[in-house]
């Protein structure tokens, strides 16, 4: 309850400016770790291990251009990674720069919203349910329940009234006050500030499935090179020349660039968003939407305008539109910022109770507003809420009240009702107020986008049946309306085939999304309130609109920065363009392992030699693992279905196009052997050179499920893929670091590789057709 004595006028622009210079801003600058220990932490996990064994053993066999070129290889990938995990960090702290907690904040006497950096000491705030205390508080005004667990570890609510203090940190669950800030920033009493961006990045669902399938293809290289091993000591071939070999072949396997490809394509992916008014509070959410198939949308804010505006008063007493209007304004509060109250406040003619005593916020479970005024000698308790509600706290017949709710809720209307009376009652009900939040104009055309997308929206509403219906019609989303009252009755499966949800709770949401989740969907859910984060973070993709409260925003994976769906499906797009991207990095890593891990092994059991150097694998990678990064960057076109891994099928796919692969290395070993008469050391850069033109080949094979010519790939990749190849022929021609061969033996290894890549997509394009599809 709130106590409506007099309010401070708050700060003036004269003291802000001399505090700002005295006390600086509401913050604490997070401590970066140090750049070098970042750098370092790349030469130590099990790929760099790996190559760190193998610089080793070609040391102790006293090849030391060889150990140079596999430390080479070393410092490039942990470069790489440093530089890309940077570009990464930079993005989220762009996002951080973007999504900031405001605090409602009086200056010079009027309510505004600012960001809660900005706030001082003596600023007058004011807080109500949802919000993250912006800065440490003393109340005068007001009680509220509060969350300190964040701060003190405990896990039991905390009740504040007046002259309590209230915590930087701490979350508001229920009531309003206001208050004067006592200290901010490093003065704080727990000494740092509230960040919403969660700058832990977790795995997604994605990366994952990849990490998986690059582990089973890790336990085929195994096997692999156990056979290489055991069948070379068995043709009495050193340990010496046997281990590096080995080693390399496993290296050359393990995908090492897949971590910087993933986060290149994940910073990418949040810088593009950006843009689009979209930010995301981790990383590996900007993948998570791909798969998204039903979006459990609300419509206050995200479907219409949140500009509210009375539309019609109807009297249910002795009194007219005006008394109804200015009673319902007194039961408001233009601190809340609340678009109820705004609205009846603009409406209602001027005019205030001559003091008001005691006011209590609306409350999800009482559904209703009271305050207790003294007006013209006597003391008055106005009440606004729901009008079932009120109609039986007056004693009036609930079906005379919901007839007329439900002419302006066919009209598109939110309706309130208003009742006066003595303190404790009884009541007299004065009449109903319809409130219009009309659709955004483009509402309409980006649920019609998001169904050609393959994505379902539901619309999520507290409102009546008839007011959700009316405003589903309008944008086309259907009419078929369900009650939420039933809803624990139900499962997710029978619910699919509603359209809207009315008299929803926010605690309901939390349960349609597992019912949806029950029956095999991947669910986006929107949400503003605090209630609401318990489904923000149970849905695969929680999004945070843009007029969410703090907890909300820190629950959800997304946070919208405008107002309706177009980010949304903005998001949708770009999250399967990095899926795409993700799938070709993938496909073509299982068929370059099948090619490159198979041909080494099975071509020594054939030959008893080795038909490359480990110096020509490390140069392999250096050619191909890294330039197939630019994928990441890759024009794509986004899937008009949810995105789903098959693994069974993108397995089949790869294996069937790494047997393509695997019969040009052996048809271009045969052809240097016995028509070109090559010897071993010209053989052994044949050889490099077929797996490095083969690779590029594969990339732009798999990247389009059509043709290849089908879509023109990023400039980036043509860039590196153009680079790649014009090094590596004068490489090859030059001799540099390897024995050089002729034109002949160039021009013949590019035509094979030519060949087959028409082979390998011709290949691709039937068994896409056939299902055999990622």
């Amino acid at each position: 309850m709130i106590s409506k004595t007099a309010i401070p006028t708050g700060l003036t622009a004269a003291e802000v400016n001399q505090r700002r210079q005295e006390f600086g801003y509401n913050e604490v600058l997070a401590s970066k770790p140090n750049p070098l220990w970042v750098l370092l932490s790349k030469f130590w996990a099990p790929v760099p291990w790996m190559l760190e064994l193998t610089i080793v053993l070609t040391l102790s066999l006293h090849h030391d251009l060889d150990a140079i070129i596999i430390a080479a290889l070393l410092v490039f990938n942990a470069l790489i990674s440093f530089f890309q995990e940077d570009r990464a960090q930079s993005a989220l702290v762009l996002l951080q720069a973007r999504l900031k907690v405001e605090a409602r904040v009086m200056r010079e006497g009027q309510w505004t919203v600012v960001p809660a950096r900005e706030l001082l000491p003596e600023d007058v705030v004011h807080i109500r349910m949802g919000d993250i205390v912006p800065a440490d508080l003393t109340i005068f005004e007001g009680s509220v329940l509060v969350d300190e667990s964040s701060l003190t570890g405990e896990a039991v609510s905390a009740q504040k009234g007046s002259e309590d203090a209230l915590f930087s940190g701490s979350v508001v669950q229920r009531g309003e006050a206001s208050g004067t800030v006592t200290a901010i920033g490093t003065h704080t009493f727990f000494g740092k500030t509230t960040q919403l961006v969660n700058s832990a990045k977790t795995q997604s669902h994605l990366q994952s499935m990849i990490l998986t399938i690059v582990r089973d293809l890790g336990v085929l290289d195994g096997i692999l090179v156990v056979a290489l091993v055991a069948f070379a000591l068995a043709v009495h071939v050193s340990w010496a020349a046997v281990l590096p070999f080995a080693l390399i072949v496993l290296v050359a396997s393990i995908p090492v660039a897949l971590p910087a490809t993933f986060t290149l394509a994940e910073a990418v992916g949040a810088e593009e968003l950006v843009y689009h008014g979209v930010l995301v509070t981790r990383l590996s959410a900007v993948e998570e939407a791909a798969s998204l198939d039903v979006l459990l949308s609300d419509k206050t804010g995200t479907i219409t305008q949140n500009r509210l505006s009375v539309k019609q008063v109807i009297p249910l007493a002795d009194v007219d539109g005006d008394t109804i209007l200015s009673r319902a304004a007194w039961a408001s509060d233009e601190a809340t910022r609340d678009p109820i109250d705004l609205a009846i406040i603009r409406a209602a003619p001027s005019g205030r109770p001559d003091r008001v005593i005691e006011f209590v916020p609306f409350e999800p479970a009482t559904k209703r507003t009271a305050a207790t005024v003294s007006y013209q000698g006597q003391s008055l308790e106005i009440i606004k809420g729901a009008p079932p509600t009120l109609a039986a706290l007056c004693h009036v017949s609930v079906e005379t009240v919901n007839a007329k709710t439900e002419t302006l809720a066919r009209a598109g209307c939110r309706v309130i009702a208003v009742a006066q009376g003595s303190p404790g009652g009884p009541y007299t009900l004065l009449g109903l107020i319809g409130l219009e939040d009309p659709p955004h104009p483009d509402s309409q055309k980006l649920i019609s986008a998001l169904a050609h997308l393959g994505v379902r929206t539901k619309m999520v509403t507290g409102d009546t049946v008839n007011t959700a219906q009316a405003v589903a019609q309008q944008v086309g989303i259907g009419e078929r309306v369900y009650s939420a009252s039933h809803l624990k009755d139900e499962s997710g499966e029978h619910l699919n085939e509603y359209d809207v949800f009315a008299g929803v709770y926010p605690e309901d949401k939390y349960e349609l999304v597992k019912r949806f989740q029950a029956s095999g969907h991947i669910i986006g859910m929107t949400g503003d309130g605090v209630n609401d984060a318990p489904a923000l973070k149970q849905a695969e993709v929680g999004i945070a609109v843009s007029t969410a409260t703090d907890v909300a925003k820190a629950a959800a994976s997304i946070v919208l920065t405008e107002p309706g769906l177009v980010n949304i499906v903005d998001c949708v797009e770009t999250s399967r363009r990095i899926y795409q991207r993700m799938r070709t990095y993938t496909i073509n890593k299982i068929v370059k392992t099948i090619q490159v891990a198979m041909f080494l092994t099975v071509a020594f059991f054939l030959t008893q030699h080795f038909v490359t150097t480990p110096r020509l694998i490390v140069f392999l990678l250096f050619a191909n693992d890294f330039v197939t990064m630019s994928i990441a960057t890759d024009h794509v076109t986004a899937d008009r279905a949810p995105s789903h891994w098959n693994v069974t099928r993108l397995i089949t796919l790869s294996a069937v196009l790494g047997g393509v692969m695997l019969a040009e290395a052996f048809a271009v070993l045969y052809w240097g052997r016995d028509v070109l008469h090559l010897g071993w050391p010209q053989e052994t850069t044949m050889i490099f050179l077929m797996l490095v033109f083969s690779g590029q080949a594969t990339v732009y094979v798999v990247r389009e499920f059509r043709h290849f010519w089908a879509s023109r790939p990023s400039r980036t990749l043509l860039l590196a893929t153009v680079g790649d190849i014009l090094v590596v022929t004068a490489l090859v021609r030059l001799g540099w670091l390897m024995v050089p061969i002729s034109w002949a033996a160039v021009i013949s290894t590019a035509a094979a590789a030519i060949i087959f890549m028409l082979i390998l997509d011709g290949v691709k394009y039937v068994a896409v057709r056939h299902g055999a599809i990622a």
